[in-house]
């Protein structure tokens, strides 16, 4: 295993998260080959091999082949099994399932204006079906992983930004097919534990990164890694004033969990980091001069891929009171996280 991810499994199991939960349980996982849902299934076959909990995942994945490259080191592995299907189908699955992470969506904006029917269609058709599996196998728990793009265009007064407040979002601008089914799947979620009483919980994950990121995802952080890994200059595409509040994948994967094992029914929370929040421009600068060895600079160039369909909103930050009064916050700096991130690659 590659050292960095080791030394985050053992920052996310040292977390003082009721794992006993998990004992002799099966977890259920959808798009088990994104890159945060990874995250949650390499922690729980580690938190195995650690404390032998006799727990098993299940992974659900639509394309078999990047799945099974993916998890290849897992395949003989009893306590962990792959389901090759689309969410938007029904999930036809037998065995008992207690546990539910429902984290199948094409999150990157490359998606919204290529395939934006693909793109809503996980976020509402994907999240009925598993909420009938939830249903039908009476689930300790379902995790939604929503975004925080539903809060759409909030102003400056509203950030950081709390979990009920919520600006415009246009729903004949094609970009809202990401925004506007995730919040109709959260809409389904709590309409499923207010007439079935499905026990869900809702995350909203703020700009996450770390190792295991697609450098070919679309974002512009992605692209910026992808950069220093291969010793290019960072080409800006903007003017960069854009500001983002940057999550390490440690400590969103933390969130997660204690979300699933101990969030109240219902409600949504905010997963992100406030205290490093900072602009586009600001950290190609910082992620340029953090290795100077490398003699690369910072360039603008204009856009010409017209897919890329780009975000109103100047600025989001979250407000995470609700989850800190779980016992979570995020540790990891920016320095630390992009470091860690980039040695990964390399």
């Amino acid at each position: 295993m590659n050292k960095i991810i080791e030394e985050d499994l053992n920052f996310i199991i040292s977390q003082n998260q009721d794992w006993e939960r998990f004992r002799n349980k099966n977890i259920f996982i959808s798009g088990a080959t994104g890159f945060l849902p990874a995250y949650l299934i390499h922690t729980l076959l580690f938190l195995n091999d650690k404390s032998d909990l006799n727990l098993k995942v299940t992974g659900l994945a639509r394309n078999e082949s990047k799945a099974k490259e993916k998890y290849a080191s897992y395949l003989k592995r009893k306590d962990f099994s792959l389901i090759i299907q689309d969410v938007c189908e029904p999930v036809i699955y037998n065995e008992k399932v207690d546990f539910i992470v429902h984290a199948a969506s094409q999150a990157s904006p490359k998606f919204y204006g290529t395939d934006p029917v693909g793109t809503l269609n996980a976020n509402v058709l994907g999240t009925n079906n598993l909420l009938h599996l939830a249903k039908k196998n009476n689930a300790e728990s379902f995790l939604f992983f929503s975004t925080s793009e539903v809060y759409g265009a909030i102003t400056e007064q509203q950030i950081p930004t709390k979990e009920n407040e919520y600006g415009y979002l246009d729903p004949v601008n094609v970009r809202s097919c990401y925004g506007e089914s995730k919040r109709l799947g959260e809409t389904m979620c709590v309409s499923w534990l207010h007439q079935y009483n499905v026990p869900v919980k809702i995350v909203r994950p703020f700009h996450t990164y770390g190792p295991g990121m697609d450098l070919n995802d679309g974002r512009v952080y992605a692209d910026f890694i992808s950069d220093i890994v291969h010793n290019r200059n960072i080409e800006m595409k903007s003017d960069g004033k854009a500001e983002r509040a940057f999550c390490y994948i440690s400590d969103a994967t933390a969130a997660f969990f204690l979300l699933l094992l101990n969030g109240k029914n219902g409600e949504a929370y905010n997963a992100g980091n406030p205290g490093q929040e900072i602009s586009i421009i600001s950290l190609a600068e910082k992620l340029v001069k953090m290795f100077p060895e490398k003699k690369l600079k910072v360039i603008a160039k204009k856009q010409t891929d017209d897919s890329y369909l780009r975000s109103a909103v100047s600025r989001n930050s979250p407000d995470i009171t609700k989850i800190s009064q779980l016992g979570w916050n995020p540790v990891t700096s920016i320095e630390e996280g992009f470091r860690k991130t980039i040695m990964s690659y390399e």
